[in-house]
């Protein structure tokens, strides 16, 4: 298998090696009005892309022979040219103003420039597709800097996260047009609603740390923000599928009328995946549609969008135990015996393999369908003024459902049943737990340019209703209950706003300054009854004061020189409060990031190192403590921080060839805590273990990665992409016994796209994941306690080994 697939790898470097020599291509990119446009995207055929620097200036090399220069920024028309060799002068570009793209509009509050004292990174629709074949988005996300990613089917498909820095998905705030998508309660983002969405963005950016002020949840470790597609101005139609391992299919359907009377344009899309997961009985089954219609005329754009994804997954949330993962017989039944298992459920234990799932209930599944609306107006008002609105409305709804056998009926708030002279307090149940939610609100952005200066305030308000509730589908009970028994309520409402006003005024002598003040402030009220049936009542009123500033140098054109100071806070989350013991109510965390760094770009290469310390105060962590009815709580701890150096680059390395990669090295430190654990061998005692100075639980100290490519003027290309993830411990104590191994996986992509005469173009692709079929889990979590002797379980998710998945992509 290894030598079939490395064959066409030497045979293409053979190729390469026989390629034509480059030749330098060098401008100037202005705008309207002849001022010079730093962060212009310059693409010339195959040769890596570059962004052009303060003065407008790119120069790059590029193939010999006839090639495709494009240039792109953001609220200007797409600039392209087709070159004959050679011209050897210096081009002078001046993009117009497009109404078509005043949809960017909406991205000026959130998306930060090329050269803003932030560190950032960005990928385009291109390298999504090149990755795409219906793995959720961070799946697509996991070659960028200090990304790690998770599956809990295996495949990236179905339940995935994402961590950035260490910090969990809870930290990292995620918007799509600048509209919030971050759940307002838990404050993360389920992936699994939102099925090939990738296929509609035309970008996505990473920041890292705080970053610039946004809206939504606090941005505490990271901003990941989505822009769907732009308008075409020609009508395409576009059918793509992909088959591969584990039965998983995907087909798309994308379909745009271009500008219709120079007015009106209409794109849509439609999706559906389907996977059995690679962990037992992990099947997804998903749909998704996409949407917009915009007309424009001048200056003035309006755009509506909806979007909507629907999930069925077979629930694998248990994970595997860490004696089933190392195949311990012994330890197995050690696992089964303390955890109460049944005969079939031992059964199951000892005879899955790597892809156990505790799960077999046939209709264990999450099932969610949310809904999506936005309405963006946007309005270049003059050279100066800039505008934007948006009004935006989700809709959620679903559950998930269990079945529970052996359950105390006293959990569902029901008495025990009386038989003859017994008295029956357990019995089998299958439940569902549901969330139903509405999320609305709007932003708005106004921008002004003159000269040396830029100002920009903005802000946005919105409402978030939930209800959480839980029924009884089906009881064991020789006694009937009512249809669709109700053992839980709560509804929620939680309102947040925020306002900002950025400012950067370019200094002379290459300086430019930076500033952003941002406001913000959150109402969050619930009650009712948990799952746990405890009453619970939060009623929280907080203000956040989010200053950010920071300072760029530009000495030389090649050279970017940086450095910022940003605050960021962050409410507790639902469960955070709910959970909470009476009187303990949790506080909100802060956090002080420090960026610095230096970015280098030349005609051929570019790279970048960043520096940055992250000091938490009040940081919400495990400990190990539960409450009275054994939920495990978040405790703040006083301090603790994160302090790390980035290196990333990106090489035209000639023939075609290009290599990208990354490395992150980071120290993540809490300076001191108390572990609580539960000592149960003479009845009930709790025993408390100062620990100092340990690390960050799912914060690697090391995480890399490494894409090779080679592109033909034939249309064939290949990519090696390589991902290094160190050690990660699992808790907060630096226990060894308490860590997922560190991990690197490699994988295949071999494509290649031409043009069918009379049709379009064709692209087929191949990729091959994990191609050295290394054993790996890239996320678990443990828990311990006192029997006699400290007893620790550890769960892993295990990742698939070396599978495959094929496409072809019709464009017309």
């Amino acid at each position: 298998m290894i030598r079939t697939l490395l064959f066409p790898l030497l045979l293409t470097l053979s190729q390469a090696a026989e390629a034509q020599t480059d030749r330098l291509i060098q401008g100037t990119v202005r705008d309207e009005n002849g001022q010079p446009l730093a962060g212009a995207s310059v693409q010339a055929g195959n040769a890596a892309g570059q962004v052009t620097d303060p003065q407008g200036r790119f120069r790059l090399r590029a193939d010999t022979g006839t090639i495709l220069l494009e240039v792109r920024f953001l609220g200007y028309r797409t600039w392209s040219q087709t070159l004959d060799p050679p011209t050897g002068k210096n081009l002078d570009i001046q993009l117009e103003p497009s109404a078509y793209a005043l949809q960017t509009l909406e991205l000026i509050g959130t998306w930060s420039a090329p050269d803003d004292p932030f560190a950032s990174s960005r990928m385009r629709k291109e390298e999504l597709a090149e990755r795409n074949q219906g793995q959720d988005i961070p799946w697509l996300l996991q070659s960028q800097p200090g990304v790690v990613a998770s599956s809990d089917a295996g495949t990236g498909i179905g339940y995935t996260g994402l961590r950035i820095r260490g910090s969990d998905p809870t930290r990292t705030n995620v918007t799509i047009n600048g509209v919030p998508l971050n759940d307002a309660e838990s404050q993360a983002v389920f992936w699994v609603n939102m099925p090939d969405f990738a296929s509609s963005l035309e970008q996505v950016q990473i920041q890292r740390g705080v970053g610039t002020s946004t809206n939504g949840a606090g941005a505490f470790g990271a901003t990941v923000n989505l822009q769907t597609h732009t308008v075409r101005e020609k009508p395409y139609a576009e059918l793509s599928t992909s088959i591969g391992s584990f039965g998983t299919r995907r087909h798309m359907v994308s379909l745009g009328t271009g500008m219709l009377g120079g007015h009106w344009s209409i794109d849509g899309r439609w999706s559906r995946i389907r996977s059995e997961g690679y962990i037992d009985r992990a099947t997804a089954d998903l749909g998704s549609w996409y949407g917009s219609l915009t007309w424009q005329k001048g200056r003035t754009l309006i755009r509506a969008l909806a979007f909507s994804g629907t999930e069925r997954t077979f629930q694998s949330w248990w994970g595997t135990p860490q004696s089933r993962i190392e195949n311990d017989t012994a330890a197995m039944l050690a696992h089964a015996a303390r955890n109460g298992f049944t005969e079939r459920q031992t059964l199951n234990l000892l005879n899955s393999g790597r892809t156990y799932n505790y799960y077999e209930y046939p209709d264990e599944v999450d099932q969610y369908t949310q809904t999506h609306y936005q309405l963006h107006f946007a309005q270049a008002i003059d050279r100066h003024w800039r505008a934007n609105a948006t009004l935006h409305y989700t809709r959620g709804a679903g559950y998930f459902e269990q079945f529970r056998e052996g359950d105390r009926v006293s959990n569902y708030g029901l008495e025990p049943v009386a038989i003859g002279g017994d008295t029956l307090d357990r019995a089998d149940f299958v439940r569902r737990r549901w969330l139903d939610n509405h999320f609305a609100g709007a932003v708005a952005n106004l921008r002004w340019e003159k000269d040396a200066w830029e100002v920009h305030a903005g802000g946005g308000w919105n409402i978030y209703l939930g209800d959480h509730h839980g029924r009884i589908i089906w009881a064991s009970l020789p006694a009937g209950i009512a249809p669709n028994h109700e053992y839980y309520r709560g509804d929620s409402r939680k309102t947040d706003g925020n306002l900002f006003v950025k400012t950067s005024a370019r200094l002379g002598s290459g300086l430019t300054a930076f500033g952003d003040l941002q406001y913000r402030t959150v109402d969050y009220r619930t009650q009712g009854r948990d799952n746990d049936l405890r009453p619970y009542a939060v009623d929280e009123r907080l203000g956040f004061f989010n200053p950010k500033a920071g300072l760029t140098w530009e000495p030389a054109p090649s050279w970017n020189l940086y450095a910022s100071l940003a605050v960021g806070h962050r409410e507790p989350s639902r469960k955070d409060y709910v959970d909470a013991p009476d009187g303990a109510l949790p506080q909100p965390e802060r956090l002080v990031n420090t960026e610095g760094g230096v970015r280098y770009r030349r005609e051929r290469w570019q790279a970048e190192v960043n520096a940055y310390h992250m000091h938490y105060r009040d940081q919400l962590v495990p400990t190990g403590a539960l409450n009275d009815v054994g939920a495990t709580l978040l405790t703040n701890v006083p301090r603790s921080w994160r302090l790390g150096i980035e290196t990333s680059w990106l090489a035209d390395l000639g023939n075609g060839f290009t290599w990208e990669g990354n490395l992150c090295l980071s120290r993540n430190r809490i300076a001191a805590f108390e572990e609580i654990l539960y000592d149960y061998t003479d009845g009930f005692e709790e025993v408390r273990i100062p620990h100092r100075d340990v690390d960050i639980a799912f914060s690697p100290s090391t995480t890399g990665n490494s894409i090779l490519r080679w592109k033909s003027r034939t249309g064939f290309s290949l990519a090696w992409m390589s991902r290094h993830v160190g050690r990660q411990f699992l808790d907060n104590t630096s226990n060894p016994d308490r860590a997922l191994p560190a991990w690197w996986v490699n994988d295949l992509f071999i494509g290649w796209q031409g043009t069918l005469k009379g049709l379009g173009s064709l692209e087929i692709d191949l990729q091959v994941n994990n191609l050295l079929d290394r054993a790996y889990s890239n996320n678990g979590y443990t828990y311990s306690y006192i029997y006699g002797e400290t007893v620790t379980e550890n769960f892993f998710y295990p990742q698939a080994g070396r599978h495959l998945m094929v496409g072809a992509t019709l464009k017309f």
